[in-house]
């Protein structure tokens, strides 16, 4: 009979890379609100919890020695905050004294060449494990207090990230070299006119506080309104979102959840705003700002507006892996911000 491993069996089974302790030179590293920003997330998670979801990635227990899954997990949230290419990760992580402390390599060890880095996070695409992740440094977050489960507003809305082969091109063979998962969408800008971009589509919906706390990511040409109930538990108070999301449909599925609907009214042809209908708007953009500033961070720190793969699985990989780092990275800078508060009543 076949009894069921532990997981400590599990891993005796696996033949991963031994990496050393750390060494003298690795305690060398000047103390600086700068330089401590990594170990603040270091210690505010609880790694093993994340590593027992990441126990199956490597399905192969035989063959040369694979890289720890949690090593290369910390290391595709560098390339997350960094905004690093594969290559680009595998010589920082060879120079950078606070990213070989952070994933826990010493000086005398050697780190994974890019094309590791590229089989791992196409290991971790296979098994679909961001919203499980996602889940769980969100509630790791919420036990420190940082995060609030129950009860809370939702903000929900979309961003759209150019494809990296977005123009209309032919190859030598005359096929179109354009990303074939992508696709057109076409926006009314601010001045009239029709912008329209080849791409991907992120949906996140976040809380007051600016956290994630549901994704979705589909083809340019999907409308922002087809992931609505997909991004909401049910349990919201209230949910804040842009007039794209306006109808019927989700102003009875937020009626009959009891949930206070927030979503910005929308003008039709022949039937402009009222008074209160732009009032009320007015109200409602204040508050749903903090979503478009998490899309702002994105953009501006974490390079989301340009995909850096083909293909909607490998992106949305890509996207899931940022909102990862970013949480984790808003719930050291919360945490560091309350120590200082009592620091300074105390």
């Amino acid at each position: 009979m076949i009894g069921i491993k532990t997981l400590s069996q599990v891993r005796l089974n696996m033949v991963w890379k031994n990496l050393k302790q750390s060494s003298l030179a690795d305690e060398l590293i000047t103390e600086h609100d700068a330089l401590t920003e990594l170990d603040d997330v270091n210690a505010l998670v609880d790694w093993q919890a994340i590593e027992d979801i990441l126990r199956d990635v490597h399905a192969k227990r035989r063959g040369n020695a694979a890289w720890p899954p949690l090593f290369m997990f910390k290391a595709l949230l560098l390339q997350s905050w960094h905004n690093l290419s594969d290559p680009g990760l595998e010589k920082q992580l060879a120079r950078d004294l606070l990213f070989r402390r952070f994933v826990g390599l010493s000086l005398a060890d050697s780190v994974p060449d890019h094309s590791s880095i590229w089989r791992f996070r196409q290991l971790l695409e296979k098994q679909n494990l961001m919203d499980t992740l996602l889940s769980e440094v969100n509630r790791q977050l919420s036990i420190q207090g940082l995060y609030i489960h129950a009860g809370e507003i939702s903000m929900v809305d979309a961003s759209v990230i150019k494809a990296q082969r977005n123009r209309h091109n032919k190859d030598k063979d005359g096929n179109n070299t354009q990303d074939p998962e992508a696709d057109y969408n076409v926006k009314q800008g601010s001045d009239g006119k029709r912008k329209t971009t080849y791409g991907f589509k992120a949906h996140i919906n976040v809380d007051e506080d600016g956290f994630v706390k549901a994704t979705a990511f589909t083809a340019g040409n999907v409308h922002d309104s087809n992931c609505f109930t997909e991004l909401l538990s049910g349990d919201e108070s209230a949910v804040y979102a842009d007039s794209a999301y306006k109808s019927q449909k989700h102003d009875d599925w937020l009626d009959e959840h009891g949930i206070d609907n927030r979503v910005m009214e929308r003008a039709y042809r022949n039937k402009p705003l009222t008074p209160e209908q732009k009032q009320k708007n007015q109200r409602n953009a204040g508050v749903r700002c903090t979503v478009e500033r998490v899309f702002g961070v994105f953009k501006l720190h974490y390079g989301m507006g340009q995909a850096r793969y083909l293909g909607l699985a490998r992106n949305a990989l890509r996207f899931g892996l940022m909102c990862i780092a970013y949480n984790l990275k808003r719930g050291a800078n919360i945490h560091r911000s309350c120590k200082e508060s009592q620091y300074s009543y105390a």
